[in-house]
């Protein structure tokens, strides 16, 4: 893909992207690109597919626990072939797949891309929901939520079923620690090891410092 349109995309992203959500905000889709671009590098694959799915993956995202959560990556897909086709020096044959992409890139849907650039897109948005970054994530988003933090009774899931509707940290065993298995490509589980090490860490020493208040 060559600079000036990249540059047209990115700018068309940071115009439309909400600024409401920093989970899912401008510096969220930069990171899923950076990701994507470097897995994409690794396997092989096509930029202008890759680009344009990973900037606008996320143009709308409504809350986790709004009723039309299930629609967000679909009505991404419908925006980004919208803007493809106005964009004269996009190559239209491209375009269907960067629909396909974004539509099939949900976590909670569970849908599987059958060709690379899909995967990848899936495997980056998943990536960031690991490490250090998805900690914050997490959070922010149980503020925007209104989510408890944690379940007092039984904070690490134990004896209960998860519940990350409820509590923020349940989210880490409904999504950051099983995305790992649900990845495609080689270079996106190379990736990941780290991140999961560390998040593995973070409740090793958030366990700890809840004893102590007990």
């Amino acid at each position: 893909m060559n600079f000036l349109l990249k540059e047209q995309l990115i700018n068309i992203a940071k115009e439309k992207i909400p600024k409401n959500d920093p989970s899912h905000d401008i510096n969220h889709t930069l990171r899923v690109l950076a990701i994507s671009e470097k897995i994409a590098t690794a396997e092989n694959a096509d930029f202008d597919i890759i680009v344009p799915s990973a900037l606008f993956h996320d143009v709308i995202s409504y809350p986790k626990n709004h009723h039309k959560r299930l629609h967000s990556s679909k009505e991404s897909a419908e925006f980004a072939k919208r803007i493809l086709k106005n964009i004269e020096s996009f190559p239209k044959d491209k375009i269907e797949k960067v629909y396909e992409s974004i539509n099939l890139c949900s976590f909670t849907k569970g849908l599987k891309p059958n060709f690379l650039e899909g995967k990848i897109l899936q495997d980056a948005d998943s990536i960031e929901a690991t490490g250090a970054v998805s900690i914050m994530r997490t959070f922010s988003s149980a503020g925007i939520m209104n989510k408890t933090f944690y379940d007092v009774l039984d904070p690490f899931c134990k004896k209960r079923e998860p519940n990350d509707n409820k509590y923020a940290l349940d989210l880490f065993f409904t999504r950051l620690l099983v995305v790992q298995s649900r990845l495609h490509t080689k270079s996106a589980k190379n990736i990941v090891k780290k991140r999961v090490s560390f998040l593995k860490v973070f409740l090793k020493e958030l366990k700890a410092e809840l004893l102590e208040n007990i």
